[in-house]
């Protein structure tokens, strides 16, 4: 898979609420109410990576956590993150 240009991912996040391009990476920060329904929301997305073999590194800040999206083996982002990224948005 192809890693893609910053203009074609700058295009694809238009389609992605909150989602942000980092050098090369994505990445969207999720609020949620409580530590449990943040750690309920990583359980969800787990699981979500593991179906698309596609995982994303996590950072968990008690209701608060981050999702970064990369493909390490490609050095940048693919159409993987992006449709990973949909498929976490639609979770929410």
């Amino acid at each position: 898979m192809a890693v893609l240009s910053e203009k074609e991912i700058k295009d694809k996040l238009k389609d992605l609420d909150g989602w942000e391009l980092k050098g090369n990476e994505i990445y969207k920060i999720y609020k949620h109410k409580t530590f449990k329904d943040a750690i309920a929301f990583v359980n969800t997305v787990s699981d979500l990576a593991e179906e698309a073999n596609h995982h994303p590194d996590f950072l968990i800040q008690y209701n608060k956590v981050t999702l970064t999206l990369s493909t390490h083996s490609q050095g940048g982002v693919t159409d993987n993150d992006i449709n990973l990224a949909k498929k976490i948005d639609k979770a929410k």
